[in-house]
């Protein structure tokens, strides 16, 4: 729509239902999330929109979207508990995946200041990540007919399971390498913050072996919200955060301690 003449300019039609946009004024670029957990970029122009390219990578539909300009980030929520961080005008694709909620994402704000992205769920989790690090990408899944560790077919695998008279195994996946594998060679669980599992994921035995005691240090703090959070927003000057309840309450937060009050933030003291 035109904010002058009020009249139509363009529009443009989702297979699924259209949940959340984040428009760039420079570029005119439009972010649009939806139910099928796809993220379309749209190029709007004068007589109408195109669509650009399509952005897939949640198993969950999109809750919410959050564009900084400054490193052209990207932000998306999903409702299967997690975010990406896709680097639009950077890393030629590179995206970050980030887990520390135990429910639907709802709300999300990047502090470029001091480099960190300020997250909160349904569940009334607030979190706080620290971006000011290099994260490494989650690999790719990769796909096998038997584990890719001890050479065991998975049970579809019905020529080796029959060759080898072994009943089949059910697939795993490592999150640190992406390996497929079976249960008996990915019996250990760990965090890995620099990847994003800030919780406990399922690893091979052989890539726990080689996270040390200081690879597992949380890279984000855990904050509660003490109610069903489902819309959130910060006035970045100030320090401030806004956030909106299932229980019809409105609560505002100093998020100063949290985040840093300092000149070199930009947040002033009160």
């Amino acid at each position: 729509m035109c904010t002058e003449s009020g009249s139509l300019v363009g529009r443009h039609a989702f297979s699924s239902w259209a949940s959340c946009l984040q428009y760039d004024e420079e570029t005119k670029y439009a972010f649009v999330g939806d139910f099928a957990g796809q993220i379309t970029l749209l190029k709007l122009e004068k007589d109408g929109c195109s669509v650009i390219s399509n952005l897939k990578g949640h198993e969950g539909s999109i809750s919410c979207l959050y564009w900084d300009p400054v490193q052209r980030y990207l932000f998306s929520g999903s409702s299967d508990h997690s975010i990406i961080l896709w680097d639009i005008g950077g890393r030629q694709g590179r995206t970050l995946i980030l887990q520390g909620h135990h429910d639907k994402v709802q709300g999300l704000c990047y502090l470029q200041l001091t480099r960190q992205l300020v997250s909160c769920s349904v569940d009334g989790g607030i979190c706080v990540w620290n971006m000011d690090i290099e994260r490494e990408e989650a690999p790719q899944w990769l796909e096998s007919d038997s584990c890719q560790k001890c050479a065991q077919p998975f049970f579809w695998n019905i020529k080796q399971m029959w060759d080898s008279r072994t009943l089949g195994l059910r697939q795993h996946h490592c999150r640190k390498c992406g390996k497929a594998v079976c249960g008996k060679c990915s019996t250990k669980r760990s965090s890995y913050p620099i990847m994003g599992f800030e919780f406990q994921v399922r690893v091979c035995d052989s890539c726990y072996e080689t996270i040390k005691d200081e690879d597992r240090t949380s890279l984000a703090t855990f904050h509660e919200g003490k109610h069903n959070i489902c819309f959130m927003t910060m006035d970045i000057s100030r320090g401030l955060m806004v956030t909106c309840g299932t229980d019809r309450l409105v609560k505002i937060w100093d998020m100063t301690p949290t985040v840093g009050c300092s000149l070199a933030t930009g947040f002033s003291p009160r």
